[in-house]
């Protein structure tokens, strides 16, 4: 049942043709035989057993939805009540929050199975999962190679088969590039379409959850489980939750605008594969019926040097709450107040995670915030501006989800500048606060592409729509990495 859809295997527990329990069990032994891509910290075997009975019982009397008995793993950064939440780093090591996340709660309400969590870059903040004190993650359809990140961990369990969908967290990218990556679809939902409580914060202004899974149809599912209005969250949007899948009932691309930004398609770095494959799946969207069209999105070079002023500032606040007094990793024997702040933040956090804080502090420091956050938050302001125009004559913009295909393990760990630029397609999304999602696309030397398309605010319904009329086209999103079992 390992290659089977979230629509497939709800079908199938309709029909009585397996249970629950069956699938639970079945995605168990999976990740176990699958050990080496490092996809999971925590698994949750007597828990998800559980639950699963609980599911085949609503089932039995009659009370399932799409989701019932659906086994799913959450990223690591989501707080899970009794369950380790480390976010990949060695300062949460051994926490174990008292409460759930807003988006665990749905989707447990909503009959879903949680079979652990998955390995992420340390605190959200990487592009390859190459950051997490507990090892890199690799994907499947290469063991040499990065799965992207910082959801990477989902991705790569979804891509393997391990589970039919994963939630995630993006920042910048961190579920449409490593869906990228791995050959999966993933979506990042309109800023305050998702409650973020409980989701542990990198960069406020930005996080947003979302989920990943192996077609459009079943990311529109699982997101109309994961959202709606929380009070406990400011930043949530109090307004009613579409019937995504319903939207996308014989979706049809004729007369969809679709914009392809000459910023996107002249940018520097991209792999001729890559660019090839985003060429072929426009001539798709066209041969479907869509209108596609060149557009302009002037500052959209500025995206990456305005996300890491913002990102990492809002980080240097964040994470200040990890001082080794409260709960996170404590040096031994401090020698008073200060030692303990030092040596606990310099023993609990890794490399990137520092350098980010640093930075972050420098930009809010007397004398460089106007020079630096300010001025950031100003062409922040012009990026949006970009999308807005844009969107007066299109319904989505699409382009490559990411430069380049998954790359060897190692070979951006030394460079920063490199590694960040592989968010250089997402991050504008982030910062105009808009919907999208990346899609399969093709192949480059055996390793996926993704197909990045965006959509106005709110407007999930069009995007997913979208994504699905290009899949009843395509088969990339069927096409499976070989699994040793």
């Amino acid at each position: 049942m390992h290659d089977h859809t979230i629509a497939g295997l709800a079908a199938a527990l309709e029909r009585g043709e397996c249970s629950s329990v069956e699938l639970t069990r079945a995605a168990l032994e999976r990740i176990g035989q699958a050990a080496d891509l490092n996809a999971f910290i925590t698994v949750t075997p007597e828990s998800a057993l559980a639950e699963a009975e609980a599911a085949d019982a609503a089932r039995a009397r009659g009370e399932a939805g799409p989701l019932t008995g659906i086994p799913i793993a959450h990223k690591d950064i989501f707080c899970t009540d009794g369950v380790r939440t480390s976010c990949g780093s060695r300062m949460l090591e051994n926490f174990v929050p008292p409460y759930d996340a807003f988006v665990v709660e749905q989707l447990r309400a909503a009959g879903a199975v949680s079979v652990g969590k998955t390995n992420m870059d340390e605190f959200a903040m990487g592009s390859s999962n190459e950051t997490s004190y507990f090892g890199a993650v690799k994907t499947p359809w290469d063991r040499q190679a990065v799965p992207g990140g910082s959801s990477g961990g989902s991705a790569a369990a979804v891509a393997a088969g391990l589970v039919p969908a994963a939630t995630g967290t993006d920042t910048g990218g961190s579920i449409r590039q490593p869906a990228a990556l791995t050959g999966i679809s993933g979506l990042k939902p309109t800023y305050g379409r998702v409650s973020r409580y409980g989701i542990v914060a990198f960069a406020s202004s930005l996080d947003q959850a979302g989920p990943m899974a192996s077609s459009a149809e079943d990311l529109a599912i699982l997101l109309e489980g994961m959202a709606g209005f929380d009070r406990r969250d400011s930043t949530c949007v109090d307004r009613p939750v579409p019937d995504y899948r319903a939207q996308m009932v014989g979706t049809d691309l004729r007369g969809l605008r679709v914009g392809l930004p000459r910023e996107f398609i002249e940018a520097e770095g991209v792999d001729a594969e890559v660019s090839s494959g985003i060429a072929a799946a426009a001539q798709a969207l066209r041969d479907a019926g869509a209108e596609v069209r060149e557009i302009s999105l002037p500052n959209a070079g500025m995206a990456v040097p305005v996300y890491y002023v913002i990102a990492p500032a809002e980080a240097s606040s964040n994470l200040s709450r990890f001082d080794g007094v409260r709960y996170g990793h404590r040096c031994d024997a401090p020698a008073d107040l200060e030692d303990l702040y030092k040596r606990s933040r310099g023993e609990g956090f890794g490399e990137e995670v520092k350098r980010r804080i640093m930075v972050g502090t420098y930009a809010l420091s007397a004398g460089y915030y106007d020079a630096y956050y300010h001025k950031a938050q100003q062409v922040r302001r012009l990026v949006q501006q970009d999308f807005a125009r844009a969107f007066e004559s299109v319904d989505v913009i699409a382009g490559p989800t990411a430069p380049s295909t998954a790359f060897p393990l190692g070979e951006k760990a030394d460079d920063p500048v490199q590694m960040y630029l592989s968010d250089i397609f997402t991050i504008a999304v982030n910062l105009a606060g808009l919907p999208a999602l990346s899609v399969p696309a093709g192949f480059g030397g055996g390793r996926p592409i993704g197909l990045q398309l965006i959509g106005n605010h709110f407007d999930e319904g069009r995007l997913l729509g979208a994504a699905h009329g290009y899949q009843q086209v395509t088969d990339w999103h069927r096409q499976r990495p070989v699994v040793e079992e």
